[in-house]
């Protein structure tokens, strides 16, 4: 794996303040953390539990995942800080360690970093049970003494990032932080093989790490899977503004009117949000990334295709935008698409900021789980849909992939539109060269 410069050029220096992390008290250094209470919390009861999160809906009476989501919640919230610090240096220094895969795609400090820090979170917190989890990055090429610069600096924002795990109502690591020999063996507890059926956390580090090294949209997403299907899903989007307009505009755009405009109040959303939910819990919900109170989000209203906003992949390398467009125009979605790196999508949909997400992968392109399971289930607690082209819920029980996936994925708002792109999917596949 070679390392090369994928930052790019020509990027103003002009990224968002670096999140400073709240200050907490000893009592809040705990390896078990209590569940999202079933009140909202008083003030001194949310400044005890670290970030404050607010309390999700009752959970469905089948299995409390709560705790589950509390600790998922908050590990994200710390990655996303990792992920803006590292993202603030590809910024301001037009080049970093930025390695390509074998397919091509980028894979960064950041990536493995957030892939190493979640996992050493998740493992301090269940000890006792049987950890299974699914990444998406691969430890093998950071053991070659080639690449030890490169593992000493996910180190680095590991062991920074873990440094402010108290001020996330987490455990802190040892004394003296994570070693080399800790962060590979968190990022190899992640390439164990997927098992089909049963429990795992599923994780993508950063999802869309072309946006991330161009400044622009990315997600932390991680899942639990549960029986085949997402049973809790978080959503981390750093980067995700307040205002919806901002979303058509490259995020140097955003960070370069920040820079003029008067610092944001607290809790003013400036720095990008978290949404998470859980399956049968009657809602999602949002806040500011790094704590705060939170609120509700809920699907748009609209359920005319010519009033609808729909969403598709910045990149053409695995879907096809020209397919998409024909179907946009068959259904009378008349609004210019809102393409968006990632998971961003999803998120998007959940907030009702779009109407529509489509994606109709290339032939031999096959889906998966980590890039759709927790966006998947915030839509749908949302009030959303969230099928195959076929009209199926997403399988997430095959492993790496998605199971019996019938053409591509829809995401809307509400049925009456996802009805209609269904049956417009059905008429136009014929034509189709997917």
């Amino acid at each position: 794996m070679q390392l090369s410069s994928l930052a790019g050029g020509g990027e103003p220096n002009c990224a968002a303040r670096a999140y400073r992390p709240r200050r907490s008290s000893p009592e809040t250094c705990r390896p078990i953390l209590r569940p999202f209470p079933r009140r909202r919390p008083s003030s001194a009861a949310a400044s005890a539990a670290g970030a404050s999160l607010a309390p999700p809906p009752p959970v469905a009476e089948r299995r409390d995942l709560s705790r589950e989501l509390d600790v998922a919640v908050r590990a994200v919230h710390m990655a996303c800080s990792l992920c803006q610090v590292i993202q603030q240096s590809l910024l301001r220094r037009g080049a970093a360690h930025v390695a390509a895969k074998p397919d091509d795609s980028p894979v960064t400090v950041a990536d493995w970093g957030v892939q190493a820090a979640v996992s050493w979170v998740l493992a301090e917190n269940f000890p006792g049970e049987r950890l299974s989890i699914t990444a998406e990055e691969d430890a093998a090429a950071l053991a070659s003494p080639a690449n030890a610069a490169v593992l000493d600096a996910i180190v680095a924002a590991v062991n920074g990032s873990l440094s402010a795990a108290a001020g996330h109502g987490l455990a802190a690591p040892p004394r003296g932080g994570l070693r080399r020999g800790d962060v590979l063996e968190a990022i190899a507890r992640c390439s164990a093989p997927a098992a089909e059926g049963g429990r795992r956390w599923v994780l993508d580090p950063v999802d869309g790490t072309l946006g991330f090294v161009r400044g622009d949209q990315y997600a932390v997403a991680l899942a639990l899977i549960d029986g085949g299907e997402a049973a809790l899903g978080v959503l981390g989007c750093p980067n995700y503004p307040l205002r919806s307009q901002w979303l058509r505009h490259h995020h140097r755009f955003f960070r370069a009117a920040a820079r003029l405009a008067p610092a944001p109040p607290p809790g003013s959303w400036h720095s990008g949000c978290v949404m998470y939910a859980l399956r049968g819990g009657g809602g999602a919900w949002m806040q500011p990334v790094g704590g705060g109170a939170a609120r509700p989000v809920r699907v748009s209203s609209v359920d005319e295709p010519a009033a609808a906003t729909f969403c598709e992949p910045v990149e053409t390398a695995n879907s096809s935008h020209s397919f998409s467009a024909g179907l946009a125009h068959h259904v009378g979605l008349r609004s210019r698409p809102l393409r968006l790196y990632s998971m961003v999508k999803y998120a998007a949909i959940a907030r009702g900021d779009a109407e529509v997400f489509m994606k109709f992968a290339r032939s031999g392109y096959r889906e998966k789980v980590w890039d759709h399971a927790a966006g998947a289930v915030i839509v749908e607690e949302a009030g959303g849909v969230v099928t195959d082209a076929g009209g199926r819920r997403l399988d997430f029980s095959g492993g790496l992939f998605l199971r019996g996936l019938d053409r591509g994925i829809v995401a809307c708002s509400g049925g009456a539109l996802h009805r209609k792109i269904i049956g417009a999917v059905d008429a136009s596949w014929g034509s189709s060269e997917l």
